[in-house]
């Protein structure tokens, strides 16, 4: 006979032993008695809710046993999957160190050549600026010249003319033109020998 079966028959036969029992027995009431009393409601009570929830207490811890079971497997998986990632990040991080730093002396020699390529362009845009100025004071110069020489022109004809016409006669100017007179002449023959 299986175990719960058994159990099913003490509990209730159990009752009934106690009820005869309990009937003799009071005439001689006693602590124990109570006690003895006690303790049989307290088996029978327990025994009863035993029997029944012993397959669904049975299923729920199975279940739970199962379940924190499946929960280790899986925290074990994320532990390994944390580890997998902690690795790649930390050759990532070592990766971009040596990224940082390789991209840190291409900065470098970029800085420099770039220095380079401006220090050249501003010693040909001071040398074009210094062929521009000097072309600059050339032509000032030359402007200059050419303003003083024609001042001088100028200063030198009017002085000229001052002192011809002070010199000058009214004889001395008819004299000169007819001087002037038979030169053009002599150049008329001579171009035209006809």
């Amino acid at each position: 006979m299986p175990r719960k079966t058994q159990i099913l028959i003490i509990l209730a036969i159990v009752p009934f032993f106690l009820f005869f029992t309990a009937a003799e027995e009071k005439a001689h009431a006693s602590n124990s008695s109570d006690f003895l009393g006690k303790v049989v409601n307290f088996i029978v009570l327990f025994g009863g809710l035993s029997y029944f929830l012993y397959k669904p207490l049975l299923s729920y811890l199975e279940k739970k046993s199962s379940d924190v079971r499946q929960s280790l497997e899986d925290a074990e998986v994320s532990r390994r999957e944390a580890d997998r990632k902690l690795q790649e990040a930390t050759q990532r991080l070592s990766r971009l160190e040596e990224e940082v730093t390789k991209i840190k002396m291409e900065a470098e020699l970029e800085g420099a050549r770039e220095k380079e390529r401006i220090k050249v362009l501003a010693q040909q845009e001071a040398e074009r600026l210094r062929r521009f100025a000097q072309q600059e004071i050339e032509m000032q110069v030359k402007a200059g010249i050419q303003e003083l020489k024609d001042y001088t022109a100028e200063l030198a004809a009017s002085l000229a003319l001052g002192k011809i016409r002070r010199k000058l006669t009214p004889e001395d100017h008819s004299l000169l033109i007819d001087k002037s007179l038979e030169r053009l002449a002599k150049l008329y023959e001579k171009s035209n020998p006809s």
